[in-house]
């Protein structure tokens, strides 16, 4: 074997073409030989492998075998034409540069020659997209061996629309204050987090008439999915909804309206909420407060059952006639009975259930205390979940109307956004009106107070609506 050692071959003429040996021949690169390219390398790809040119492509161009393009479409389409005379093993590789083939496509232009075997012209309209073709023979002409998009080797998350939407960390929260749509266009290729979490609140209820009881909080139901990490309530626990790509109607519940009291000496029992939806899960609206009638010879009014239970008017006395809570039964509990009057005679209203307490009962004739009339009972306390990113409590229980125009004798409504009851002026005080429940949180209103007639402070207060938060994981 003869060896030359040079450090330089050059051609015979200035720009000419040196080649290296004839057709057929081999050349053996030994072992720990490196190569380095400091041009251009063209007809290396046969084997299927491409030198990338990192000069970014902006307009119309010829390929050579070999090259990959990147490929920039801001400015327009590009159209990238096939080698013409291509041999089998020609390779050619054309990659989306800057995301915007999906609106200005990349024509691959087959140049007389098939692509797939076909005779059109290959298009990349999916952006983030690239394709690697290697010429076979006429036949199949060019067949593409390699194709990629970002997209493909992402994992594809849950996709929803509807209601307010916001976000905490990986997580996208849609909150519902009135009727809407939550509508799933992609679900995740994880499947616990197509499981949603969930908060589902109806409206509370209205507080009753002249010494009126609170309205109970509209039913509470909370599932944390999952893939969650929040803090929930201590009701978490209801059904699982695992969502499909479909649209789920949803229904927010207004709260219950207040007693109006037309007649002196009459009153009424507040209405009921209104029940809150999300697929499956219903949550049954707050009870309405019960109220005194201010006749002996007619029954008191007793609180409505519901979500939670409403206080009953006072005077009522026993047996208990606080509004059943948790009607119809469901597990975790979704409400709490309302409180009653603990006696027949000068005797306060009873709060209004909330989703974690009951409501407390109205005290009974204490000669101790101003205008010799019992306190009323305060709203049952509402609960605490952090589904929106943020610890929000809600739920509480409307405050019992009061006997007299003492303030420490009228119901404080309870945590969570439930109304305070009313209070006259009958005994030379001040005269407040009962207080709604707070908006979108379920709360029932307060009592009204046992002022004797049409005025506003012997009128309950109205229920606050509910509302409905689904939350799961987008990134």
């Amino acid at each position: 074997m003869s060896e030359i050692k040079v450090n330089k071959i050059s051609p015979r003429t200035n720009c000419g073409t040196t080649t290296l040996g004839d057709s057929g021949d081999t050349f053996t690169i030994p072992a720990g030989v490196t190569i380095t390219n400091s041009g251009t390398a063209s007809g290396f790809g046969s084997t299927g492998e491409i030198s990338w040119d990192t000069t970014v492509k902006t307009g119309d161009f010829t390929a050579a075998s070999g090259i990959g393009y990147f490929v920039n479409t801001g400015g327009g389409a590009v159209a990238v034409t096939l080698p013409g005379s291509p041999s089998a093993g020609n390779v050619v590789g054309v990659s989306d540069y800057n995301s915007t083939a999906g609106t200005n496509n990349i024509t691959i232009n087959r140049n007389s020659q098939k692509i797939n075997g076909g005779t059109d012209n290959l298009t990349i309209s999916k952006p983030n997209s690239a394709v690697q073709l290697v010429y076979i023979d006429a036949t199949t002409g060019w067949q593409t061996v390699f194709t990629g998009n970002t997209a493909d080797i992402a994992k594809n998350n849950l996709v929803a629309s509807g209601g307010t939407e916001t976000t905490s960390g990986n997580y996208k929260i849609h909150t519902f204050t009135g009727p809407g749509t939550f509508t799933v266009s992609q679900i995740s290729d994880t499947e616990d987090e197509n499981v949603v979490s969930y908060t589902v609140i109806a409206g509370g209820g209205g507080g009753g008439t002249m010494g009126g009881g609170g309205g109970g909080a509209g039913g509470f139901r909370e599932f944390k999915g999952p893939a969650d990490c929040y803090t929930a309530s201590p009701l978490n626990g209801s059904s699982p909804i695992t969502v499909t790509a479909q649209g789920y109607p949803i229904t927010v519940g207004a709260g219950g309206a207040p007693s109006a009291g037309s007649n002196p000496n009459v009153g009424s029992t507040g209405a009921n909420g209104n029940p809150s939806v999300f697929s499956t899960i219903t949550s049954t609206a707050g009870g309405g407060g019960g109220s005194r009638t201010g006749s002996g010879s007619t029954p008191d009014y007793a609180g409505n059952a519901g979500g939670s239970g409403g206080g009953a008017g006072r005077d009522s006395g026993p047996p208990d006639k606080g509004g059943a809570g948790n009607t119809p039964p469901v597990s975790p509990a979704q409400g709490f009975k309302g409180g009653y009057s603990t006696s027949s005679s000068a005797s306060a209203a009873g709060g209004g259930g909330g989703a974690s307490a009951a409501g407390a009962n109205g005290g009974p004739n204490d000669s101790s205390g101003p205008g010799s009339n019992g306190a009323a009972g305060n709203g049952g306390a509402g609960v605490t979940t952090s589904i929106t990113g943020s610890p929000v409590t809600r739920a509480g229980g409307g405050g019992g109307g009061s006997n007299n125009a003492n303030a420490p004798l009228r119901g404080i409504g309870g945590p969570g956004g439930g109304g305070p009851g009313g209070m006259d002026g009958s005994d030379g005080g001040s005269c407040s009106n009962a207080t709604d429940g707070t908006v979108n949180t379920g709360s029932g209103g307060g009592g009204g107070s046992q002022k004797e007639d049409a005025s506003p402070s012997s009128r309950g207060g109205g229920g606050g609506s509910g509302v409905v938060i689904i939350r799961y994981k987008y990134q």
